[in-house]
């Protein structure tokens, strides 16, 4: 189930709310309906993540029993066993391809085919924060097993994030207060992620996957271009899309989940891109593996090891695949080289250097994370240098272009700027004074204008799923 479906909006969404709010156990409510919205879409491997609870629970009580080495061996077990469960679901088949290729002698049967279940690679995360915020004694272990279920099964960023640590929001899971403004925000940034998601990426996705499906060696320079355009796009409304719906949904029920875009896409060098980008990925490796490796502190050539080591892990986080891999390593290259002196040469060059750099790097970057093999991703990348081998009967540009493609993009490329935001909230927050109360009725009615853009906004995407356009999610797969 996915929060841009109309079953998700018409029929679980207003039963959870009603019951949320109608019965007196809070806790218990919102654990079973996570657990019926995570087994809508997994059903028998349910027991993955129920099997996580548990026994991250118990390790929570066993870490905080202990001190010293014991009190090490704990959290060790309890992240062997965490990351041990990621590496059988997501990676045995990947490891086992490496190992056939070094010992082909050896292992001669197919690789095992093992079932990914959904949102594995978020629920771990989540589990280990617990755990090491636990060990770090940055919170009290929890006696209750229903908070920890809570904390790991909360439908609104189960599957697809963001990424909340545990010290964020325990206060909340203890004691959380809701009100008639705060589910009110919640509803508007539902709507402006729906938006997102359904108007924009789901709009620029059928071309975006129409030509990565095509032999890329034969494809023209304009048309790579249009289908790394629309992937770009894509990935950034789709992600941020859910992401902003899941922040919208925790307001409702009383949790401030933290940002997790921030306009990337107008960062002027890499590092600026990752502080906006996916911003509770990069801080959860941040926080709990690049200072752990000892961050900047061991001098030049040890932050840049840490570096390649934290970006190489991040792509494979992303997928058992080399194409993640290099896409992760390309983004660690990059950083690396701006702290090594490419950082000095932007800062002397102007705005519109850097911000055309970052969109390459970026882009480039994309090609690899959204290719099916590395073979496809350099063939691609040679047709947008031009290097394609297009004939006559290559697909055309207006293949692609419906009306529908090309307003995606217009509106795509303007909302990845804070431009329209920004002037949202001065419209909507703007007073005039006036006597007689001129000043209110001015903010009034400008702020009736907005809830009517948002009600025509969430009636344009009802009325875009009701007909059964494409509707892909990215990060499903992760």
């Amino acid at each position: 189930m996915v929060f841009s479906s109309i079953i998700f909006l018409f029929y679980f969404l207003p039963l959870f709310l009603f019951c949320y709010y109608a019965l007196p156990l809070k806790h218990a409510t919102l654990l079973l309906f996570s657990l019926f919205f995570y087994a809508y879409g997994e059903v028998i491997y349910t027991y993955v993540m129920v099997l996580s609870i548990i026994i991250n629970y118990f390790f929570g009580l066993w870490i905080d029993g202990r001190e010293g080495r014991a009190r090490k061996v704990a959290i060790g077990t309890g992240v062997a066993v965490n990351l041990g469960l990621l590496a059988y679901f997501k990676y045995l088949g990947f490891l086992y391809g490496i190992a056939a290729s070094l010992a082909p002698n050896l292992l001669t049967e197919p690789a095992p085919q093992v079932h990914l279940p959904l949102g594995i690679s978020f629920f771990t995360f989540h589990a280990l924060s617990y755990l090491i915020d636990v060990y770090r004694r940055q919170v009290p272990v929890e006696r209750s097993l229903i908070y920890v279920a809570v904390y790991i099964t909360m439908f609104p960023q189960l599957v697809a994030g963001p990424i909340i640590r545990f010290h964020d929001i325990r206060d909340e899971i203890h004691n959380r207060r809701v009100s008639t403004s705060l589910f009110a925000e919640g509803i508007q940034i539902f709507v402006l992620g729906l938006a997102q998601k359904v108007l924009i990426a789901n709009s620029v996705a059928l071309a975006a996957d129409q030509i990565f499906a095509l032999d890329p060696s034969g494809l023209s320079l304009p048309v790579a271009w249009l289908g790394i355009v629309c992937y770009t796009l894509q990935i950034f409304f789709d992600f941020c899309g859910y992401s902003t719906m899941a922040i919208g949904l925790g307001l409702m029920i009383g949790f401030h989940f933290p940002l997790n875009f921030d306009y990337p896409y107008i960062a002027r060098s890499i590092t600026e891109f990752w502080r906006r980008w996916h911003i509770s990925l990069s801080m959860w490796f941040r926080d709990y593996l690049y200072i752990p490796l000892g961050g900047n502190r061991a001098g030049a050539l040890a932050t840049y090891r840490n570096l390649l080591i934290v970006f190489f892990l991040c792509g494979l986080w992303h997928g058992a695949n080399w194409t993640f891999v290099v896409w992760g390593l390309w983004h660690g290259a990059f950083l690396v080289f701006e702290r090594a002196g490419i950082a000095r040469l932007l800062d002397r060059s102007v705005p519109a250097v850097r911000h055309a750099y970052v969109m390459l790097v970026v882009m480039i970057g994309w090609v690899f994370f959204r290719a099916d093999t590395l073979d496809h991703a350099i063939d691609f990348l040679k047709a947008m240098a031009g290097a394609g081998r297009a004939g006559e009967l290559a697909p055309s540009v207006m293949q692609f272009l419906t009306p529908e493609t090309v307003a995606a993009l217009v509106i795509g490329v303007i909302a990845s700027t804070p431009v329209l935001g920004r002037l949202v909230r001065a419209a909507v927050g703007a007073v005039v004074p006036e006597a007689g109360g001129g000043g209110r009725l001015l903010a009034g009615s400008v702020q009736a204008l907005y809830l009517a853009g948002l009600l025509s906004m969430f009636a344009l995407a009802v009325m875009s799923l009701a007909a059964g356009t494409y509707n892909p999610f990215i990060y499903f797969r992760f």
